[in-house]
């Protein structure tokens, strides 16, 4: 490819991500939409955070952990009841990461 055509390339990539991103932006008045549509999009970031968490908690490259021996078990767990004592979302992710890394490094889980 030519200097040119790479240019031009990442020129036409930004301005169709611009508009897929702004497409919600652009608009003065909000966009119309069923109730039942905007009370679900409430719990989306949730879904989508514990679609990402999930399988860093039980699995390892690919496959399922065979022992409980592990020390990311134990930081959800630890993670989830500082939660559930305190509503804290920063204490949660200090107190889970610490136990975690308190379980790995000291340890060696």
């Amino acid at each position: 490819m030519s200097s040119l055509e790479i240019f031009f390339t990442t020129l036409g990539m930004a301005l169709i991500t611009l508009l897929c991103r702004a497409f919600f932006l652009i608009p003065k008045e909000d966009l119309p939409m069923p109730r039942w549509l905007r009370e679900g999009l409430r719990y989306a970031p949730t879904a989508a955070l514990a679609a990402v968490v999930a399988p860093e908690l039980v699995m390892t490259q690919g496959h399922l952990i065979d022992t409980w021996r592990d020390a990311r078990i134990f930081g959800a767990l630890a993670g989830l009841a500082f939660y559930a004592w305190r509503h804290s979302l920063l204490g949660t992710i200090v107190f889970g990461t610490g136990v975690m890394l308190a379980l790995r490094f000291g340890l060696g889980w």
